[in-house]
This record gives C-alpha cells, structure tokens and sequence, in this order.
C-alpha cells in the first residue's frame, strides 16, 4: 500500500515499476546494472477519488500523457532502491499537488473608517497642494 498522506492511499498494484539502464556518465556500472527506475500510475484506472483524478489530468505537467498516464524516469542516484524511493516521492508530490484547492476569494467591502481615513488623507493632500500656487502680488 502507497501512502500519499493519512486519509489517501493507492494499491501497490496501480503503480508499475520497471528497472532500466540509467543514462549519462558512469563508467562501467552504468552499463552493466539496471539502476534508473521508470515509474507508470494510470490515472484513469486508479483508484483515487474522481475529483482528484480530473484535477490530475487538468493539471499541464509534461510527466502526464496524452493518455493519463505519469510517467517518472527516475535516475538521481546509484542505487535501484534509492531511485525507486525518488520516483514514489515525485508521485506523491504531484498527487499532493492536485489534492491542494485553494479557497475561493470572497470579495469585501473596505470598512467605513478606512473610507474616512483615506478621504481625510486626500484632503490634506489638496489643501498642501493648494498652497504650493503662485503668490499673488
């Protein structure tokens, strides 16, 4: 069982996991071990609520196929394992990601003293410019 956080989790089944050869400089190793891990979790078929889910596929990451499927090549360290806990980690942040909704902003009315107290503020703006006019003679 994935947990994504303590009221959200997926089946072990929904998220495949393959070993692949990692790519760039390394010598020897690169070569010869399977160490990058490739990451698959089918939006579409999985079972997350189906608000999340659309919330997912809206989102415009170039991790998320046409098709709705993440897909996380992951290949920071050297070890398979430490790879594999990068990608979950990856998922579990996109995941988070769309499970965030911000909270609608409800429009407000300024109060009467901030409308008093910035019409006083205008006044004596006024009344200093006025007196900055030409002398008369």
């Amino acid at each position: 069982m994935f947990v994504i956080n303590p009221r959200l989790s997926l089946p072990d089944h929904e998220i495949v996991i393959d070993a692949i050869r990692a790519q760039g400089a390394g010598g020897q190793n690169v070569n010869k071990v399977a160490s990058a891990v490739h990451l698959r979790f089918d939006i579409q078929a999985s079972s997350l609520p189906g608000e999340l889910k659309a919330r997912l596929l809206a989102q415009r990451d170039r991790r998320i196929t046409t098709d709705g499927v993440v897909v996380i090549k992951a290949q920071r360290h050297r070890t398979q394992d430490r790879n594999q806990e990068d990608a979950l980690a990856r998922l579990r942040e996109l995941i988070l990601a769309a499970n965030f909704v911000a909270k609608t902003r409800k429009p407000t009315r300024p109060t009467r003293g901030s409308q008093q107290r910035r019409l006083d503020t205008k006044a004596l703006h006024a009344r200093t410019k006025a007196l900055r006019g030409r002398a008369e003679e």
